[in-house]
């Protein structure tokens, strides 16, 4: 509702009442009315008057007051004759001035005469026609009046006032905002007068009116409700609950209207900070608006949320008396508890706060009210029963949206949730949750709802989780296996569930997923043993309970009705046995749906996502069998159907793993279960075997993601089972015969050797398996070997693994055999015979086997057992066996015991003589296989180097093919063979291999080949064409992913071989590693990304292929590095030495300026080569960078079941880049150190967010012993690149590309994350470089610019410490702070410069095509290239954080760092006064010279004059700058928004000197000039800007900040309106007292309103006599009078709103006009006038445009229509605000709840002061 309406009582004629009051004035008090202006006496009674106001001007004290008004009023009674008084706009000013509440009684009582002399010569018609002159003095004295004078008051409005009848109507309201202060006191003399009188007021004109009055007082002036209250209270009958209004049983529409008023009026009352007010509120309420009354069903909707909203608000503060009076009129006048519930929800609860919350109020305030009104048992329970949903509902979208701002609406939450009773709370949950799983149902945010409430506000309640929660879980399990039963559905719950769930509709799961996701939150929230047994029921169903179904006893315990409640067959009583029956049956439907093979993707889908739910859920409850339950627990379930059913629907394709291991794992967790019943034993082949086969499946490479978790459930399994089912069903699956299928078995088996640990000893459990994949080592079938080979390589893990059970059954004691000699020719040869026969092919394909592992392991396999003492095998029975044959000697090794203990002695061994004919054939094969064992094969070199080079050839074409071709089988041979050949030429040609290989070993660990013997040069071995490209594709081509090791192995060891073309070979070569490393991070990091997801997620790339290709790349990039350290290193530094020697001498400086635009002259042919040379190393450094920074397992990661195989390639990857960077960095420090930081720039640039918090920093700190060591190389690396510096370093750049201001940038964030101590360590080094840059800087460079920012951080840290009191330290630090400071302060006069040097660069820079002479970065760009990163005066756009103008850069990092650091660094008050100057004089300054608008700076600008003037002992600095600002008189030509940024420079130093403000006082002089010269326009015009800088001083301060300057500032401007009548100064005056009342509080300007109110009610009533003229100067003066008069109607402070009925219709006549009405208030009767005016063609359009700013706001906040009106042509421009002024004041009386928008109030009156637009 807007406004309300008031009755149309009937009148007289208007035709009889004559013309209306206004008609009858003398216009404003000078001019003389036509019946005496002939008169003599008349002009001769005016001279009295005017000389006795003149008598006023010399009043100096209260003694004069008294003397003035006894002059006044003689002078006014020697003419009585004459019914009018002359002057009187002045005559009522000065009364009013004199009715001052700081003067003495005696005045007051002296003015109180004149006004009762005034009122008797004029008359109730004379009164009536001034009635705006007379009462503004005496309606706001009367709160004031002391207690000698209120009776005149009391006499004065009861004499004169009163008789005015309905001429009062237009003053109603002020008169009764007049008489209220009279009420205040019960027992006071004068109150039952005021009553009395106000009762008389009210039958002036009509009661509903009065009370319209009463209403809109108390809505718009808070301190008149008490006494409005108190009065309403004596006066306002009470309401019978048949009875509307006024004690009358008929109610009419109009005082329906009214009862608008009256409930906003209560909303505001009950809403008052004065406890009071509200309780005489809430007493209002119970006596005449009670909720059963007909005045409150009667009215609107809105009104009636309205009066709750604000009733119920009472309890927010705690107060008993209000919650009493609440309670009782919510509750009804019953005694009876029932009969209190019953009202309230009939009556009461429909119109809760809660229903209808407000957008007006916190958004936390109805939840406050709801946890409040909890108390109260009466109204808590409905609340609760009907409410606590929806709350809950609320308040989640609320959190949710992200409006909460703090932490208030969650702390509600929980509080809520705490106080709400949990039977209540769960049993709308439950009912909310029942319905979401009724079929067809749309809606669905129940089971969501209680998944929020769990996660975000429960915690421990004892109650919740032991009762609500297990009834709640077996509810809902309940649920979804009855709608599984599709037979009993339709029999049983027809009307509840409608169609029963359907397995064959994807429409019916969504509901079930969402219940079965949130049981686990539930079960985890159950605290173990809470399942055992139920809660107890009522007595009368305690008999049913133990029969009862889980549903239907929900549905008994919370009270839920349903029209056909649930029967259930469930006989258990056991809430845990409940569930398991319930599970079960739901896994057990799920997988039978999911057996059917529907084609319907989403169907299928659906199924699954209901098994793995499902068995999630019985995972769970499997874990607590042991805590739920005592005894046995009998559970109704076939184990064999069960699991029969689950291994056929594993094994189907559209089963994920996830479901499998949720499967396997609850199935081992219910194995051989004592406690359940009927149990199950999983031990049989026909259970193992299904289970073994799936994740056999799942090792398999594309699921790389799982093989951790497949592994250890296999072993699992193997624990488990007593027999050896395992190991049987993984040889089966190596037994067959295709190939391709082979491979997968071994693929498979070999992931599961790799992932299992050595205690499980793999090779003695899994032994038939090992020895099937052995055998396909010694294959005549490539594809078999190759498949062995592959597993060996990538799978073995460790050879003894494999040595153990062949050395086992080897040395079984049945092979016996002792000593013998054989004599031949003579000769004794010693030997051994067997003494019985033996299995011999058994022991001949042990032998096979361990020969095939000793060819393939070579080395290795001759390393690990020939280092490995056999004692340490961990196989007990290798150990016992060993020991009863003898054959181990103490420290014996594993080789020891194959050469010496079996080897040997089998080839030693003959059979005796009867045995041979039997034994010798699997002998010799025995002999042949030890030999074979014991020769090592050994490059003869026998091949001349002519065919070596031919058979080179071949091979690498035919290598080539095969790898486009994607044959496998050849590649591993080929590899071989080509690496013996290359050998073998490379040592053919140069004739000393092992002199080369020692070298090489060396030059690959950073010596140089230099340091060891000098080497003849030999013939060079020339590399393939064909070679590089092979090896790059070998390793590139995905087909070769399996054989990616057997490549790399080959490149290690042959790539080192070629010495002199190493560059050629070795750089594409790298350069391929890292690409494949790349491509391995993204593969890994986009699964990493994907999280968990019931698909299975497709990744190869292991922990094996990072390790892998590491070690190449550092190999390779190691012997990269070889070419380099062979270089002469003279030469640079001759040559180097050469170009210092060029660029110095007189004009050495001036190369530094010059040099922009060419390449330096350290940057010559052999650095090129060199950077060149670097590149693989860098490249390197990125990839491994990169590996660094993302291969970090986030803590928030949730990877599902690939998360172990992800953390241990995340773990071990990064771990082994790391290594390798170590390593680079121990070899070459300086280069991996830029390199690191080149990466680290690339990322910035890419993600600025990461700049300070890249990883690169931990990586600096890992390669570096110490920060000190980190700073040392940085500044080393800045020295080597910096102009000046680079002469005085011996290094040479290694990294052109990187920039000095690259390395500055790092530096400055590295030390940005130094603690104290170490910022300490860092200080010389750092300190150094400063001082030496300072002394190669003449001038300014952007060195000198990031230079300072890297200080400013290190100095802020070395000032956190003790060591700031170390005297050198504080005078370092001081002197080359300021010295940076003073260099970088000069940037933006170095552009300015005119010297020659400058000039030179400007025409170098013309040159290349740029005009401006100082370059920006971007610009910079194109050269970077040609020049050298040492001469360039600013850094690079692409290669530097800066963007812009370094001037400009240099200026905001001055006021956002370097002024605030200035008092921490600069300790001395003149240190920091001298660098405040250079600031101002650098920078400040030149800004502001030559500015059209001098307040429109830069940003930066202002932002470095707002910081210094918070420096104190800066103000000599500042002060001058902002001083001539602020006199310019261009000052206000500026914009808005460079005023608003000025304005705390302008209060600080106003703040500061105390004489400014005098000084601006001084300035606004009335007195003409005496210069008979002076430009009288110009004068007024520096006039008008004094008052404006008045003023902007006042706008710019806080709130009464001048309040003790007051007096003198309101002298001013009461002098001015005065003595000064030009209108542009006027204009101005009044342009000050908006801003007085935005800055000063209301009452502080109380003697200010007679003189305000006289001018403006002058200027208008001047209008209405005389309309200005379009154009004319009027006009500005008109417009600055109605923004102040616009102003006071939206502040509506407590003293205006007494007077505001003299220039608009403050009551309701405003909106509902009566019949007889006729304009009374000045704006009504402008717009009347003025609207009448006949319209221009070129005024109407402006009109029109302007139409529509006055209207009521939008926004419900109070704010000026005439916000964007600068300027009016005519008088018409300001029809719309006179014509609704009034109606707009009055609605937003309503719409804002009393709200200014003080941000468009202050917006407006800077755009009125500023002109800039």
């Amino acid at each position: 509702m807007s406004a309300a309406s008031s009755p149309r009582p009937g009148s007289t004629d208007p035709n009889k009442r004559g013309p209306p009051w206004y008609a009858l004035r003398g216009g404003d008090g000078t001019s003389t009315p036509p019946a005496y202006a002939s008169d003599p006496k008349y002009k001769k009674y005016t001279q009295q008057v005017e000389k006795c106001l003149n008598s006023f001007e010399s009043v100096h004290e209260w003694a004069d007051f008294i003397s003035f008004l006894k002059q006044l009023l003689k002078t006014l009674q020697s003419y009585q004759q004459f019914k009018e008084i002359p002057r009187k706009l002045v005559v009522a000013k000065r009364l009013s001035q004199c009715l001052n509440p700081a003067l003495p009684n005696g005045v007051h009582q002296r003015a109180l005469d004149v006004y009762s002399h005034v009122f008797a010569v004029l008359g109730s018609e004379g009164l009536q026609r001034d009635l705006a002159l007379w009462s503004s003095g005496l309606f706001p004295f009367f709160e004031y009046a002391s207690t000698a004078v209120k009776p005149t008051v009391l006499n004065l409005f009861d004499t004169h006032y009163l008789p005015l009848q309905s001429g009062l109507r237009p003053i109603m309201k002020s008169f009764i905002l007049a008489l209220l202060p009279g009420l205040e006191e019960e027992t006071g003399e004068y109150f039952d007068k005021v009553l009395a009188l106000l009762d008389r007021l009210a039958g002036t004109i009509s009661q509903s009116f009065f009370f319209q009055n009463i209403w809109l007082v108390m809505l718009t002036t808070p301190p008149a409700r008490g006494t409005a209250l108190t009065y309403l209270s004596r006066r306002l009958p009470p309401f019978k609950p048949d009875e509307g209004k006024l004690g009358a049983c008929q109610v009419s529409c109009s005082e329906l209207e009214v009862d608008g008023d009256a409930y906003r009026h209560h909303t505001n009352s009950l809403e008052d900070d004065d406890l009071l007010v509200r309780r005489a509120a809430l007493d209002i309420l119970l006596q005449s608006l009670r909720i059963d009354g007909v005045a409150v069903k009667k009215a609107q909707d809105d009104d009636r949320a309205i009066l709750m909203r604000a009733a119920t608000s009472v309890v927010l503060r705690r107060d008993l008396a209000l919650n009493r009076r609440l309670y009782a009129w919510l509750l009804g006048p019953s005694e009876s508890t029932q009969a209190q519930i019953e009202y309230y929800k009939i009556l009461s609860l429909q119109q809760d706060e809660m229903l209808n919350p407000s957008p007006d109020y916190s958004q936390s305030r109805p939840f406050k009210i709801f946890i409040s009104l909890l108390d109260k048992y009466e109204i808590g329970l409905p609340l609760t029963e009907v409410l606590v949903y929806d709350a809950f509902k609320c308040l989640q979208q609320l959190l949710q949206s992200g409006q909460d701002a703090g932490d208030d609406l969650s702390m509600t939450g929980s509080t809520l949730y705490e106080a709400v009773e949990p039977h209540a709370l769960w049993s709308r949950l439950l009912s909310a949750m029942l319905a979401d799983l009724k079929p067809g149902q749309c809606n669905r945010e129940g089971c969501a709802m209680v998944k929020y409430l769990l996660q975000s506000f429960h915690s421990h309640d004892e109650e919740i989780e032991t009762i609500h929660l297990p009834i709640v879980f077996n509810a809902i399990t309940g649920i979804l296996t009855v709608s599984i039963d599709i037979s009993y559905i339709s029999e049983v719950l027809p009307t509840y569930y409608g169609q029963a769930f359907n397995w064959n509709d994807s429409s019916s799961f969504p509901a079930a997923s969402d219940a079965l996701s949130l049981l686990p939150e539930i079960l985890k929230r159950i605290p173990h043993g809470a399942l055992k047994s139920r809660p107890a029921l009522s007595t009368q169903a305690q008999a049913l309970e133990a029969e009862m179904d889980a549903v239907v006893f929900a549905y008994k315990f919370y009270g839920i009705k349903s029209d056909t409640p649930p029967v259930g067959t469930k006989r258990s009583a056991a809430p845990f046995a409940i569930a398991m029956e319930d599970l079960v049956s739901l896994t057990f439907s799920s997988a039978t749906a999911l057996l059917k093979g529907d084609e319907d993707v989403t169907l299928s889908r659906s199924r699954r996502d209901v098994l793995l739910l499902s068995s999630s859920i019985l995972d769970a409850l499997a874990s607590r069998l042991d805590d739920e339950v005592d005894g046995q627990l009998i559970v109704s379930w076939d184990p064999d159907a069960w699991l029969s059913t689950m291994f056929e629907c594993l094994e189907q394709r559209n089963v994920a793993f996830v479901t499998v291991d949720r499967f396997i794992t609850v199935a081992i967790k219910l194995h051989q279960k004592a406690q359940l019943q009927p149990s199950f034993d999983l031990d049989k082949r026909s259970y193992i075997t299904p289970m073994v086969r799936v994740l056999l499946k799942y090792l398999r490479p594309s699921f790389s993601a799982y093989h951790m978790r497949a592994v250890n459930l296999i072993w699992a399994l193997e624990r488990l089972s007593k027999h050896p089912h395992v190991e049987a069903v993984i040889s089966q699956s190596l037994s067959v015969r295709r190939t391709s299928e082979l491979q997968d078995a071994c693929e498979a088996f070999g992931v599961l050797w790799r992932l299992t640990e050595d205690i499980a000893l793999p090779g003695v459990h899994l032994k038939v398996p090992m020895m099937t994949v052995l055998e396909t080592l010694r294959s005549d079938d490539p594809k078999l070997r190759r498949i062995g080979e592959t597993w060996m390589r990538c799978s073995l893990k460790s050879y003894l693994r494999v040595l153990d059970p062949i050395l086992f059954d080897l040395l079984d004691p049945t092979i016996r055999y002792i000593p013998s000699t054989t004599e031949l020719r003579g000769k004794q040869l010693q030997g051994f015979s067997y003494e019985r026969p033996f299995d011999q092919r058994y022991v001949n394909y042990l032998l096979e086997t361990l020969l095939s592992v000793a060819k393939f392991g070579g080395q290795g396999f001759s390393k690990v057992a020939r280092s490995t003492p056999i004692s340490r095998s961990i196989y007990s029975g290798l150990l016992q066996r060993l020991q009863s044959v003898n054959a181990a000697f103490p420290e014996a090794t594993y080789m020891d015991v194959i050469v010496s203990q079996l080897l040997m002695r089998f080839l030693q061994s003959e059979p005796k003589q009867p045995l041979l004919p039997t034994m010798q054939p699997f002998h010799i094969v025995s002999q042949n296989l030890a030999v074979d064992l014991l020769q090592p094969l050994v490059a003869r070199g026998d091949v001349d180097l002519i065919t070596l080079q031919s058979l080179e050839s071949a091979v690498v074409q035919k290598l080539y093919f095969c790898v486009h071709t994607g044959r496998l089988d050849l590649q591993n041979k080929l590899l071989h063979l080509l690496h013996s050949v290359i050998s073998s030429s490379i040592s053919g040609s140069e004739g000393r291999s092992h002199a080369t290989a020692s070298q090489l070993e060396r030059a690959t660990d950073g010596i140089s080949p230099q340091d060891g013997p000098p080497m003849t040069k030999k013939e060079t071995h020339a590399v393939h064409p064909l070679l590089v490209q092979t090896l790059v594709d070998g390793i590139s081509v995905p087909g070769n992913r399996s054989l990616l090791q057997h490549w790399l192995d080959f490149i290690m060891m042959t790539v080192p071989l070629f010495r002199e073309t190493l560059k050629a070979v070795v750089t594409p070569l790298s350069d391929c590693v890292c690409r494949q490393l790349r491509l391995a991070l993204t593969e890994i990091l986009d699964v990493s990304s994907s999280g968990p997801r019931s698909d299975d997620v497709v990744s190869y790339t292991t922990d094996a292929d990072f390790l892998m290709l590491l070690t190449a790349l550092e190999r390779l990039t190691l012997l990269s590095m070889t070419r380099i350290g062979g270089e002469e290193p003279q030469e640079d530094d001759q040559q180097m030495d050469k170009n210092v020697q060029e660029s110095g001498g007189l004009l050495g400086y001036v190369s530094g300026v010059f040099s922009s635009d060419g390449p330096s002259g350290a940057t010559d042919d052999s650095a090129v080569t060199k950077s060149s040379d670097y590149r693989c190393l860098h490249n390197a450094v990125r990839v491994l960078y990169g590996m660094w920074d993302k291969l970090v397992v986030a803590p928030d990661s949730d990877w599902g079941s690939q998360e172990e195989s992800l953390s241990l390639i995340y773990s071990r990857a990064r771990t082994r880049a790391k290594r390798v960077l170590e390593h680079l960095f121990r070899a070459h420090s300086t280069e991996v150190l830029e390199a690191v930081v080149d990466c680290w720039h690339d990322q910035a640039i890419t993600r600025p967010e990461s700049a300070e918090t890249s990883s690169a920093y931990d990586l600096v700190d890992v390669l570096t012993a110490s920060a000190q060591n980190a700073v040392h190389m940085l500044c080393e690396s800045i020295s080597c690149r910096t102009p000046g510096l680079s002469e005085r370093t011996r290094k040479t750049v290694v990294f052109p590309d990187l920039l000095d201001m690259t390395l500055f940038e790092f530096l400055e964030q590295y030390m940005k994350r130094l603690e104290g101590p170490l910022a300490l360590q860092v200080w010389n080094r750092f300190l150094q470089l400063v001082k030496d840059l300072l002394l190669t800087l003449r001038d300014f460079r952007p060195q000198a610019f990031a230079a300072l920012k890297c200080f400013t951080v290190l100095a802020d840290k070395v000032t956190q410490t003790t060591a700031l009191d170390d005297r050198r330290l504080r005078k370092d630090l001081q002197e080359t702070y300021g010295k940076l400071l003073d260099i970088c302060v000069m940037s933006g006069r170095s552009v300015e410069s005119g010297s020659w040097i400058r000039r030179s660069q400007r025409e170098a820079l013309t040159t290349n095509g740029r005009d401006s002479p100082t370059p920006t970065l971007r610009e910079m760009k194109v050269d970077e290239k040609n020049a050298s990163s040492t001469s360039l005066p600013l850094p690079d756009g692409g290669k530097s954080a800066y963007a812009g103008d370094v001037a400009q850069q240099v200026n905001s990092y001055v006021a956002s760092d370097a002024l605030p650091s200035l008092r921490k660094f600069l300790v001395d008050s003149d240190k920091i006064l001298a660098a405040c100057n250079q600031i101002v004089y650098n920078i400040v300054n030149p800004a502001l010279k030559g500015k059209a608008r001098p307040l429109d700076l830069e940003d930066d600008i202002v932002a470095i004059i707002r910081e210094m003037t918070r420096i104190s002992v800066a103000v000599k600095a500042w002060r001058t700058p902002v001083v001539e600002s602020l006199n310019d008189n261009r000052c206000f030509n500026s914009t808005a928004e460079a005023g608003e940024k000025w304005m705390p420079m302008v209060k600080s130093l106003f703040d500061t000197d105390k004489t400014a403000l005098p000084e601006l006082l001084g300035k606004i002089t009335t007195v003409p000039s005496a210069n008979i010269f002076t430009n009288r326009e110009y004068e007024m015009l520096l006039r008008s800007l004094n008052l404006r800088r008045l003023s902007y001083v006042i706008l710019s301060a806080e709130k009464n900040h001048f309040l003790a300057q007051l007096p003198s500032i309101q002298e001013k401007l009461v002098d001015t309106l005065r003595n000064v009548s030009a209108p542009i100064v006027q204009s101005e005056v009044y342009l000050c007292v908006r801003v007085l009342l935005c800055r000063l509080s209301p009452h502080n300007l109380s003697s200010f309103w007679p003189v305000i109110l006289t001018e403006m009610y002058r200027i208008f009533e001047q209008i209405l006599e005389n309309i200005p003229g379009d154009g004319s100067e009027e006009l500005g003066l008109i417009l600055s009078a109605c923004k102040l008069l616009d102003l006071l109607l939206v502040l509506q402070t407590e003293e205006f709103q007494i007077h505001q009925w003299i220039f608009i219709t403050d009551t309701v006549d405003a909106v509902y006009r009566p019949d007889d009405w006729f304009p009374e208030a000045l704006l009504d009767r402008l717009a009347e006038v003025v609207g009448a005016l006949p319209a221009t063609e070129s005024i109407a359009p402006r009109s029109a445009a302007q139409a529509h700013t006055p209207s009521v706001p939008t926004k419900p906040m109070r704010r000026p229509l005439l916000h964007s009106l600068r300027q009016i042509d005519s008088i018409r421009d300001l029809v719309p605000f006179f014509s609704t002024a009034s109606i707009s004041s009055y609605e937003s009386v309503y719409h804002s709840g009393g709200v200014v928008d003080w941000q468009a109030v202050e917006k407006g009156l800077l755009e009125d002061l500023f002109e800039g637009r």
